[in-house]
């Protein structure tokens, strides 16, 4: 685990220390140009996980380290050009342009108050190529669609030039073409040395993408390692509790139930 660059050591959760934690022991380790997934059902403290890797939340047991060094540690202007999140939506309360919000990812780079310069703009717009929506950068934000929405979070969380990208269930509200499309984005991603960790209950997403699994359970120790060796039909089956199978239909792995 030394050379990861966002290292979860025996870390453990709750919101109220008169109720069990939420995440208990969790260990991984996650390496530049590899996707990690982090699966399980609803409750299982995903997006819980995500936040303590932003440094939101402080773990009441364990350490996460950044880079070699404790999170804690870090400023929050520091570990905003670390790490940068894709939320699974967010409130738009005011009618930006796409541009315009898309340039919010610049701040941890700017000084206090301070605006947007030329470079900054010129990463904006390459992050909106990244994603495919450069074309609706003068768009008003109310104005696209769920799936161009998500696009343009993304493009938000490039311009802050992360060396590690959080993806919260990326996929949850997109339709197949969409996500296909980010699919081959995070592809690519991982392709140039991006640090990938997403959230996702999707067996097939997992499949095209991860690297790694972080398989997770509400009240079940967490098991994390190589996809080939975690995302198993015996550990779906366990913390699903179905009877799901991993079939291989060309040439590439499906998840089906009965």
């Amino acid at each position: 685990m030394s050379d990861a660059v966002l290292c979860f050591d025996a870390v453990t959760f709750g919101y109220r220390r008169d109720h069990p934690p939420i995440l208990r022991e969790v260990s991984f380790a996650l390496h530049a140009g590899r996707v990690l997934a982090v699966v399980g059902p609803n409750g299982a403290g995903k997006t819980t996980l995500l936040a303590i890797a932003l440094g939101w939340l402080r773990p009441w047991r364990g350490e996460v380290w950044l880079d070699g060094r404790p999170i804690r540690t870090y400023p929050r202007d520091a570990r905003g050009r670390w790490l940068a999140i894709v939320p699974q939506s967010e409130h738009t309360p005011f009618d930006y342009t796409v541009l315009e919000y898309v340039l919010m990812g610049r701040a941890p780079h700017l000084p206090p108050l301070g605006i947007p310069g030329p470079e900054d703009y010129r990463i904006a717009m390459h992050a909106l190529e990244q994603v495919g929506i450069a074309a609706l950068a003068d768009h008003a934000v109310p104005t696209l669609s769920g799936g161009e929405r998500q696009l343009m979070l993304l493009a938000r969380a490039l311009a802050q030039q992360p060396k590690v990208l959080l993806l919260d269930e990326p996929t949850a509200h997109l339709d197949l073409h969409n996500k296909a499309r980010l699919i081959e984005i995070v592809r690519a991603l991982r392709a140039q040395g991006l640090a990938v960790m997403m959230t996702n209950h999707e067996p097939e997403v997992v499949l095209a993408v991860a690297d790694d699994v972080l398989l997770m359970a509400a009240g079940q120790p967490a098991l994390s390692g190589p996809a080939e060796q975690v995302f198993t039909e015996a550990a779906l089956r366990r913390i699903y509790q179905l009877p799901i199978r991993l079939v291989e239909i060309d040439g590439r792995r499906h998840a089906i139930w009965t």
